[in-house]
């Protein structure tokens, strides 16, 4: 059993009140929630700063808690819902990020079991690639594991580095069957002994040179636990091309 949070900001630079953009007849953040309520969680939860994120919430049935408005990162806002609902500390409590309509259910479910059934602090995942041209991107984080699939780093640089074949870009057996390297899926699991500690957690110099969040966890001597997919998620939405392709792959879905 696990509690499925959905963190709603109503600012957005790209795209302003991003979490009530309509998605096939129901505003995107209430999309988000119902692909949670499909998964295995006991609980699901809006988690957001704005009457109107949370009056559509309502309207259709889902659980809201109001939030701070000023909280700089959605695991900020995770840690006030742990703090207001006194959940226990080995709570495990998955972050369903609000602008992913078509999160996969069975995904939430992953990194639920996958911490559930650790004695790590955070589960998240990744899953191979096999592209050379997307190792590179600076915007496709990579992760470095531990023996043990716990991240051992994690970078917008190409990690870990091939010394031989990167320069050549030619791939071996191997790397052809497990891939290049691991790219990070930004769904997270948290106990909730570690969201209760989080925002006492200075930040620290790798984290805002990487710009990476987790590095904070990392650094300050927290284990992550990650399990391996075998493909890339479905697209969340970012831009408006974004939300124009999961309005496309909604009309399908719904016929």
């Amino acid at each position: 059993m696990f509690k499925a949070v959905v963190p709603a900001r109503y600012a957005s630079t790209r795209l302003p009140g991003k979490p009530l953009l309509d998605i096939a007849g129901k505003p995107m953040v209430v999309r988000v929630a119902e692909q949670a309520r499909l998964s295995k969680a006991d609980e699901v939860l809006v988690a957001t700063d704005h009457p109107d994120i949370a009056s559509a919430c309502t309207e259709h049935g889902i659980d809201v808690v109001m939030t701070r408005p000023d909280w700089p990162t959605g695991t900020d806002r995770l840690a006030e819902v742990v703090q207001a609902r006194q959940w226990a500390d080995d709570t495990v409590v998955v972050n369903v990020q609000g602008d992913e309509p078509l999160i996969d259910p069975d995904l939430i479910n992953l990194v639920a079991t996958t911490l559930a059934h650790g004695d790590q602090d955070i589960a998240t995942c990744g899953h191979p690639i096999f592209d050379w041209s997307e190792f590179k991107q600076p915007n496709v984080v990579k992760i470095a594991l531990k023996e043990n699939m716990e991240a051992l780093y994690f970078s917008r640089a190409p990690i870990p580095f091939p010394r031989d074949g990167f320069s050549a870009e030619q791939t071996t057996e191997q790397q052809r069957k497990s891939g290049i390297g691991i790219r990070h899926v930004g769904l997270y699991a948290y106990k909730a002994r570690f969201l209760k500690t989080y925002q006492n957690l200075t930040p620290t110099a790798l984290e805002e040179l990487e710009s990476l969040e987790q590095l904070r966890a990392l650094a300050h001597g927290f284990r992550i636990k990650v399990c391996i997919i075998h493909e890339s998620p479905l697209p969340g939405v970012d831009t408006q091309a974004d939300l124009e392709r999961v309005r496309s792959l909604f009309k399908t879905k719904l016929g």
